[in-house]
């Protein structure tokens, strides 16, 4: 019996086929890895820029925020012991029984106080320091002249008050203060405020100039002197007109007055060649102490007091300067030195 044997043609077969991966044709695996050789190598090359710009395009941490410190203001520092004690002679009037640590704030011992009078029964209508003397450095006695008003002020008591002329019920009164520097800067009232009397009254000073004269309405300084106060005072007129180049002077507005009158005029006497000239020469000076007769809009006339220094140039008097204070005689100015030393 013959048996017969079929051919059966077999094609090339890759080993791999053999596991089951079909890797296709070596042309297309060669590219394959080409391709993924070639990523890789981008992949390398793209990673610092990447990870700068990270770094460039996070947004910046906010900046941690620094508290402000505010500083206290030290207790009596701008006031200075003049301003300290008007403070605590106010408080000290107006406290009473059971309100005693209103005074705490000025007198450190003021748990040891102990008060009568009915709180607010008086009260300060207005405070002004008179006299500031340093007792030691850092200490200083103040004395406070209070207009003192009573609250429950009744029979004789406010009929002696409208007697000594005081005005609405209110009495003239002076307290001393002792007043002490601690470290710091800080003030304190070493005790508490003693009632005395009035200062003395100083003497009247030397002043540097002649006897006060009219001013004649022909005079070119009291021409010069009119126009001034009434541009100044009254608002009539251009103020610049009358003063010296660079002397800074602004009228007072609203004006308080409307009519001025240039009453009286003193001079020192010192640097006026051109004093008694029609046309004084340039460059002379004149200090000048100036009464002044000020008329408001109700009809109340009003004194005041100037000193002023004027100019001459281009054959007119001009206004130099308006002084803070008159000129004191050399005697008086020696005497004010010596007692300051």
């Amino acid at each position: 019996m013959r048996r017969h044997t079929e051919d059966v043609q077999v094609e090339d077969v890759l080993p791999g086929e053999a596991g089951g991966w079909e890797l296709g044709s070596l042309g297309a695996a060669a590219n394959t890895v080409t391709v993924l050789r070639r990523t890789a190598w981008g992949l390398m090359v793209a990673g610092p820029v990447l990870a700068v710009w990270a770094l460039l395009s996070r947004p910046a941490p906010a900046a941690p925020v620094t508290p402000v410190r505010q500083e206290q203001p030290t207790a009596g520092q701008p006031a200075g012991p003049g301003g300290f004690a008007e403070l605590f002679v106010s408080a000290y009037l107006a406290a009473g029984e059971g309100s005693e640590d209103s005074l705490a704030p000025f007198l450190p011992t003021a748990r040891d106080v102990t008060l009568t009078a009915a709180p607010g029964a008086q009260r300060a209508q207005e405070l002004a320091v008179v006299r500031v003397q340093e007792v030691s450095s850092g200490y200083w006695s103040v004395t406070v002249a209070a207009r003192v008003a009573s609250t429950r002020t009744t029979g004789t008591k406010a009929k002696a008050e409208k007697e000594s002329g005081s005005a609405a019920g209110s009495v003239l009164r002076y307290f001393q203060v002792p007043v002490r520097s601690s470290g710091g800067g800080a003030l304190a009232a070493a005790a508490l405020p003693a009632e005395v009397g009035a200062p003395l009254s100083g003497e009247a000073p030397s002043l540097a100039y002649r006897q006060s004269v009219p001013v004649p309405a022909t005079d070119p300084a009291g021409q010069t002197l009119s126009g001034f106060f009434a541009a100044y005072l009254a608002g009539s007129g251009q103020l610049d007109r009358y003063l010296s180049p660079g002397t800074a002077l602004s009228p007072i507005s609203p004006a308080p007055y409307a009519r001025i009158e240039v009453a009286q005029v003193a001079d020192t006497g010192t640097n006026d060649p051109g004093a008694q000239q029609a046309v004084p020469a340039d460059g002379a000076r004149r200090e000048l102490l100036v009464q002044v007769a000020a008329t408001d809009t109700a009809g109340q006339q009003r004194p005041l007091a100037y000193a002023i220094a004027i100019a001459a140039r281009d054959g007119r008097w001009e206004i130099a300067s308006a002084e803070g204070a008159p000129v004191l005689s050399k005697d008086s100015a020696r005497t004010d030195e010596k007692e300051t030393q």
